[in-house]
């Protein structure tokens, strides 16, 4: 009986071979990571957990995919994710940078270079996002595109998973005027549109070959008389401790401290929202953490009580 011969080192690259294997390294890289690490329930509802680690509607669910989509990954029939998908896959699975390019190959794309701007988050960068749940945290690439955040993120500031495209860019919500729940005082206005500006002309300085960063600034000056004198100012600026409203539909005005941090080595700004332990803000944040659990309505009592 003659044997099937056996596939090439390098099959993993090209995009029509590599299909069971993109299958075969998703569902590797979901069994070893635990669901606690990524802020879900250790146990299922039923008390029980036939799978290891993740759970393909938890996968689904870090990823903003769809469990069917997530199926179709696994078992082959979806045959060519794209990048966005592919680095949402890997935000969720706390790839490291090289497991990163490795899955790009496997679904026969190539990996992200270093002149294009990154939507990469390191693990451990990623857990430490984890271990600040209790506060709103999101994530932001050089582009100002928000590509991570928490669920009191999404609950407080609007959930991003609703945006497309450009939409999910703070710099051209902001400047494009696009409807927000986020209000500052004027000198706070100031320094935030400074600091932006700043940034983006930073990036495009770093990333002179990114067509996608190319256009967004291009349209920046286009549609925004503001954004035109910033940039032909050259005016520079850095984020700073800072405040801010925001506009919830049901709890009202929550003002919050703002901080945006960086990470060493990479371009991406973390913004954590806080406030002062036994503040009005802090109850908000702590009525909408309880509202992943209970019905709106509930919440709604709860704020409207004494």
């Amino acid at each position: 009986m003659s044997r099937s011969p056996r596939p090439s080192p390098d099959a993993a690259l090209d995009p029509g071979s590599g299909h069971g294997d993109l299958g075969r390294a998703l569902r590797h890289w979901r069994d070893r990571n635990g669901p606690a690490a990524a802020g879900l329930p250790a146990r299922a509802a039923s008390g029980t957990r036939r799978a290891p680690g993740l759970r393909r509607e938890e996968l689904a669910q870090l990823a903003g995919l769809s469990v069917d989509y997530v199926v179709r990954l696994e078992r082959g029939r979806a045959t060519t994710p794209s990048p966005q998908v592919l680095h949402a896959l890997a935000r969720a699975l706390r790839l490291t940078r090289a497991e990163r390019d490795h899955l790009f190959l496997l679904a026969g794309q190539a990996p992200p270079a270093d002149r294009q701007v990154s939507a990469h988050i390191p693990s451990t960068v990623q857990r430490l996002l984890d271990q600040l749940g209790r506060n709103p945290i999101a994530v932001h690439d050089a582009c100002w595109n928000t590509i991570s955040w928490n669920p009191l993120w999404a609950a407080l500031a609007g959930d991003p998973s609703t945006l497309r495209g450009r939409e999910r860019s703070i710099a051209w919500r902001h400047f494009a005027r696009l409807p927000t729940r986020v209000t500052h005082e004027p000198q706070q206005l100031a320094r935030f549109e400074t600091a932006v500006v700043s940034d983006l002309r930073s990036s495009a300085l770093r990333y002179p070959e990114d067509r996608e960063l190319r256009r967004l600034l291009s349209d920046l000056r286009e549609v925004s008389p503001r954004f035109e004198e910033l940039w032909q100012s050259h005016v520079v600026g850095y984020h700073s401790a800072d405040r801010k409203t925001i506009h919830h539909p049901d709890l009202g005005p929550v003002t919050v401290d703002c901080d945006t941090l960086t990470v060493p080595g990479s371009d991406l700004r973390i913004a954590v929202y806080s406030a002062p332990p036994g503040s009005h803000t802090e109850q908000r944040f702590e009525l909408l953490a309880a509202a992943q659990d209970t019905s709106l309505a509930e919440v709604e009592a709860l704020a409207s009580a004494p």
